[in-house]
């Protein structure tokens, strides 16, 4: 069978194209040769203007630099380091947790996809994978199992990825007696003035004294 499919085959390439096979066969290969070389001509520079414009754009960038632990800071005081200032490290901040993500400036930098979740903790809008400004906070309650589920997965991402220099400062809500500076419980002083003092049980004790014998004389008369 497949010796009757090339003897169809050289008797075709003889009729087309007036070639013996082997001929026809060489020509081909040539042109393969030929056509794979031109490719490569064409190709390369495209190839070589892209990776010039990525060594342009390392060398435009500044050095990455050790980072730098910053102890406990405040959600204000975080906002400082979102990229714009290239003197500072880009951090991000996860279930209180900040990060350094500087070497992923091209993602969390300015311009970047994920810019607006530097500077900030984005908790809520990861697990949520929101990009509303409503969602870029620290707060995950409420939150269901799910999205819970993955923000565990980014934290753990970061952990892996990142380093940790911080934590964000936790702010104690004021109570409306602190504010005012007035005591919250009253109840006791209203009680201790209701109570009588020594000096009433004493002047009661001699008006009776001197009620009763009176009222006993009144009686034998």
């Amino acid at each position: 069978m497949a010796l009757q499919l090339w003897e169809t085959l050289k008797e075709a390439i003889v009729a087309y194209t007036g070639l013996a096979p082997a001929t026809f066969f060489t020509v081909v290969a040539l042109l393969l040769a030929v056509y794979y070389v031109v490719s490569g001509l064409f190709g390369s520079p495209p190839d070589h203007r892209q990776h010039q414009n990525r060594h342009l754009e390392e060398e435009q960038m500044p050095p990455l630099r050790p980072p730098v632990q910053l102890g406990e800071i405040t959600e204000e005081e975080l906002k400082a380091y979102d990229g714009s200032d290239l003197e500072k490290p880009l951090l991000m901040a996860i279930k209180g947790q900040i990060y350094d993500v500087s070497q992923s400036r091209m993602f969390y930098g300015p311009g970047g996809p994920y810019a607006l979740f530097a500077g900030k903790d984005a908790s809520r809008a990861l697990a949520k994978m929101s990009f509303e400004e409503k969602d870029l906070t620290g707060d995950i309650s409420g939150l269901g199992p799910f999205e819970l589920e993955a923000l565990q997965d980014w934290e753990y991402k970061f952990s892996e990825k990142y380093v940790k220099v911080g934590t964000v400062k936790k702010t104690v809500p004021i109570t409306e007696a602190e504010s005012t500076g007035e005591p919250s419980e009253s109840a006791p002083r209203d009680v201790d003035a209701a109570k009588p003092t020594e000096d009433d049980r004493s002047e009661t004790a001699a008006v009776k004294s001197d009620e009763t014998p009176s009222n006993v004389g009144a009686d034998k008369e």
